[in-house]
Order: C-alpha cells, then sequence, then structure tokens
C-alpha cells in the first residue's frame, strides 16, 4: 500500500501540497519502526526525504517482514530472526551476552559496537518488553527488534550462499578440512548440555532448530555409532558429517550455511571447508596418498550377511535388531592403519548382477561376501568378480560369512580357498557377528589398509599353518628363533660397550 501510494503522490504533484504521507519502512539499523513524514510541493518541505523514503520503500518494503494491520511481523520473519539468534548464541543459553551481540554486529555491520551502544540497545529493549532482556543479555523475544541478514525477499537464505561454487574434478573425492572439524566440534559440545559426549533426541533436536528441515531421519542412528541408549554419539556425530561430505557435498554446503560457518569463522563461503583430494591415478602413480576417507563397497548374495557385516562395524551384534524402515544401506566408522586415524565406509550394493551401476563399482575396495552354510551362496560373488573385477585394479576381499556354523559345500566348480588362489586373491576370511561381545574389527582395519595402498601386495592374511607364508611366520615367531634374536644382540651390545672402554 506504501509503495502504491508513494507511486500515485510522485506521479501526481500537485497532491503534494500540504498533504501528509505515512510512510512505513523496514529500518537497517537496529530496530524496526514507523516513519511519518510530513512534505509540501509549494514550499519545497521534505521532497528530497520523500524521495529517498520512496526508494527506500521499493528496495526494501516491509511486506515480507511485518503486518501493519496486526502490528506485529510475519511468521516467516520470526522463523528468520530465530534462526540467526540460535546461530549467534554461541553457547546455547538462549541469551546473547554483549560479546555475542557484538559479533552479531560485526557480521551484519562490520563494526563492534561501544558499551554505551549495547547498553543503549538493551534500555530499548528493556523499555518495550519485560522479558526482552534477561542477566544483562538478549532474549530471543528481545532480539526479534533486531533485523535479519543475508536473506532475500522470500526470507530465505540465498542459493549462491546456501551451494557457493565448489569446482571437483573428476575421480576426486570431497573431505572436511581440519578447520570443518574443529567447528563442527564446536557445534557439538554447543548442544551436548549433559556432557555425556552423545547427543539425545532432544538435544538432535535443538541442533537442527537453525534448519528449515529435519535433515537426519532415523537411519543415521544405524549408520554411525550410537550409545547404548542409541544417542548419537560424537565419534558418530563427525562421521556422520564425513558420510555427507563424501557423497552428497553440496548437502553438506547447506547444512553448514544453516549454521553459519563462513559466518562464525569468518570465511567467504562453507567451500573453505572442504578439502578436494588429488586424482586417484595420481595417488597410484605416487604409491601414496593424503586422502583419510575410504570407500568399500559390499556385495554379496541375499542373506549373505552384509547388513550384518555393516552393523558390527559399527560394534553391534545380532542381538541389536533394526526396523525395515530404519535400515541403513551405509556405515561409516574410524580405523587405524599404521597409527593414522582413517574414515571407512561401507555401502551395501543390492545383489543384482545383472546390472551394477557406476556408483556399485566406483570405490576403493570391494568385498564380497558368501553364506558358508548356504551351499549357492559363493556362486554369486564368483560371477560377480569375473564380471567386474578380475580385470579391474580395484582390490578384492573375500569374506566367508557366518563362520560359526556349518561350512557347507559349495555348487561351483571350484572351492573359495582354489578360486581365490587361483585369481591371486587372499584366502577367504573367516567373519561372524554371532558373538556376545563386540565383533572384532580386525577385517575393517585390513579393508582399509588395501584401500589406502591397492598397489601394494599386502601379506597373506590367512591362518591356515599350511601354507609358505605361514610357515615362515610360526618360524619367526618360534621361542627358539626369539632366544636366538635376544642373544646375539646381547652379543653385539657387549662388544660396542668394550670397544667404547678401550678406545
Amino acid at each position: 500500500k506504501v509503495n502504491i501510494m508513494v507511486s500515485f503522490l510522485l506521479s501526481n504533484t500537485w497532491l503534494l501540497d500540504h498533504s501528509r504521507v505515512f510512510f512505513s519502512v523496514y529500518c537497517s539499523s537496529w530496530l524496526l519502526y514507523l516513519c511519518v513524514s510530513q512534505c509540501s510541493a509549494k514550499n519545497l518541505k521534505n521532497i528530497s526525504e520523500l524521495f529517498y523514503y520512496a526508494q527506500k520503500a521499493v528496495l526494501h518494503p516491509t511486506g515480507p517482514l511485518y503486518c501493519p494491520e496486526e502490528k506485529e511481523m510475519k511468521p516467516s520473519c520470526i522463523k528468520s530472526l530465530t534462526r540467526i539468534f540460535k546461530v549467534s548464541d554461541l553457547d546455547n543459553d538462549g541469551i546473547l551476552n554483549d560479546k555475542e551481540l557484538n559479533f552479531f554486529q560485526r557480521t551484519c555491520f562490520n563494526m563492534p559496537l561501544a558499551p554505551q551502544a549495547l547498553e543503549d540497545v538493551k534500555n530499548v529493549v528493556r523499555k518495550n518488553m519485560t522479558d526482552g532482556v534477561e542477566d544483562n543479555g538478549l532474549t530471543l523475544k528481545g532480539f526479534l527488534f533486531l533485523h535479519t541478514f543475508g536473506c532475500d525477499d522470500d526470507l530465505e537464505l540465498h542459493q549462491e550462499y546456501l551451494f557457493p561454487l565448489l569446482k571437483i574434478p573428476a575421480d576426486c573425492t570431497t573431505e572436511l578440512n581440519h578447520n570443518a572439524y574443529l567447528f563442527l566440534q564446536s557445534v557439538f559440545d554447543k548442544h551436548d548440555k549433559d556432557r555425556d559426549c552423545a547427543l539425545s533426541p532432544e538435544e538432535v533436536k535443538d541442533l537442527f532448530k537453525v534448519f528449515p528441515y529435519m535433515p537426519w531421519g532415523p537411519d543415521v542412528n544405524n549408520t554411525v555409532c550410537t550409545n547404548d541408549q542409541g544417542w548419537i554419539t560424537y565419534q558418530g556425530y563427525l562421521s556422520q558429517w564425513t558420510l555427507t561430505t563424501y557423497l552428497d557435498v553440496q548437502r553438506c554446503l547447506e547444512y553448514l550455511g544453516y549454521l553459519g560457518y563462513s559466518i562464525i569463522c569468518e570465511q567467504e563461503s562453507q567451500a573453505a571447508a572442504i578439502t578436494v583430494t588429488r586424482n586417484k591415478r595420481i595417488d597410484l602413480q605416487k604409491k601414496q596418498t593424503q586422502r583419510s576417507v575410504f570407500r568399500c563397497n559390499i556385495l554379496g548374495a541375499r542373506g549373505s550377511g552384509k547388513t550384518s557385516f555393516l552393523q558390527a562395524f559399527l560394534g553391534r551384534n545380532l542381538l541389536r535388531k533394526i526396523r525395515e524402515d530404519h535400515k541403513s544401506f551405509y556405515s561409516i566408522n574410524t580405523t587405524y592403519v599404521y597409527g593414522q586415524e582413517k574414515y571407512l565406509l561401507l555401502h551395501e550394493v543390492m545383489p543384482d548382477f545383472d546390472f551394477l551401476s557406476e556408483e556399485d563399482l566406483a570405490c576403493d575396495v570391494v568385498c564380497l561376501v558368501y553364506d558358508v552354510n548356504n551351499p549357492r551362496s559363493f556362486e554369486y560373488c564368483a560371477k560377480v568378480y569375473k564380471q567386474y573385477f578380475m580385470d579391474s585394479k580395484t582390490p578384492c576381499m573375500m569374506i566367508a560369512s557366518k563362520s560359526d556354523l556349518h561350512e557347507a559345500r559349495q555348487h561351483y566348480s571350484l572351492t573359495p580357498l582354489d578360486f581365490c588362489r587361483k585369481n591371486k586373491l587372499h584366502p577367504p576370511q573367516p567373519w561372524t557377528c554371532n558373538t556376545v561381545d563386540a565383533p572384532n574389527k580386525d577385517l575393517y582395519t585390513k579393508l582399509t589398509t588395501m584401500a589406502m595402498y591397492p598397489h601394494a601386495k599386502l601379506r597373506c592374511m590367512c591362518t591356515c599353518n599350511r601354507c609358505t607364508f605361514c610357515i615362515c611366520q610360526n618360524i619367526l615367531r618360534s621361542q627358539l628363533l626369539t632366544n636366538i634374536k635376544a642373544k646375539f644382540y646381547s652379543v653385539v651390545l657387549n662388544r660396542s660397550i668394550l670397544l667404547h672402554f678401550f678406545l
């Protein structure tokens, strides 16, 4: 209405004489207010002010923000301001102290407020509401007097802000850098109010209040580590962020935008939180990698134990049941390879031999799982390997699942052990999660090692005590050889001492 009135008055200057014009404008300072102006074309009174406010009414309309009939801000405006309040509330106590108010001020206007100016702002809020200031800090209700930033006319964050440009060359992956992990750690600490190193459902909900939707579903609890209550732990929290960055970096950028990463960390955009790894072919040529996240695709016939293999990586045995609508086809956790912490991402591939997509084949290591108790289970693994991975440079491991059960003879021309020997694969690795304690995680460390060093022919991983490797290993570990080595070192040490004494 204001815009229409201004346009009409400007086009009919004779109506301006002694006419009173009321403008409702959105103030670009701390408070939202109504500006009433009086102008006269005959006396040239307030003409420049009229054009100034007319321009401001067009460029900064109050329509999306304020309802003059109800004399209150619109829900979308309140929602946007609430998000900004949550981002600015660095200690998550529901109150903006002077430090947090100055953080907001610097973010919006590139300059801090003097102590007296901060007090003036709080005094204005005190005069207008009783619960706007608590403990000498600004509450959410008091903050609703302040204006928003970073939004368009629909009070939604700009697409350019949420999705900054990030170039990702082919055959490269995306990971979070050190500064991003530090930021996410601060966000976790901010919302872990009971300091139990886990996020309860209420704490997760509070963390994502700055989002327009809930980004994590119930499947996340079956993707990452949780505590005995089923709450996401600190390690699981970081793992889920790592998974999102690896699989869908654009979604990760969006999430970091809602959390205010670029504002709080004073970066140009969320893209500063992402590391784009170098091409995998360069890693193969140099025989080393700087990557921290490795992907393992799990293939096998139905009922072979793939889902259990994923859950065992999170420390769970068969006692934990999963609802079908909460099932996840991913699991991610950390492993240690030669003292280095790495993330291993497991992906369960649906058993469709006739068609495997590029995503099903794109990984750092392949895990072929068969049920030792099912005579027809191994055939699927053998066919998949011969069809897709025999001539591939991707390392493969054969897993003999449900090894606690009776081993049935497989209906295939070769036994699993003979098949692996013929194709120069490691012998099938026995595995089961039918245990009282948490399943053993040695296999996952071996998979990560194979992913890190695909060029290297790793040592035999069997314990058959029949092959050349096992015989040599038994000799090296024998007590006789240990005693000989100890005596040899003793002689060398004594000779060195004598030489030093006489010299």
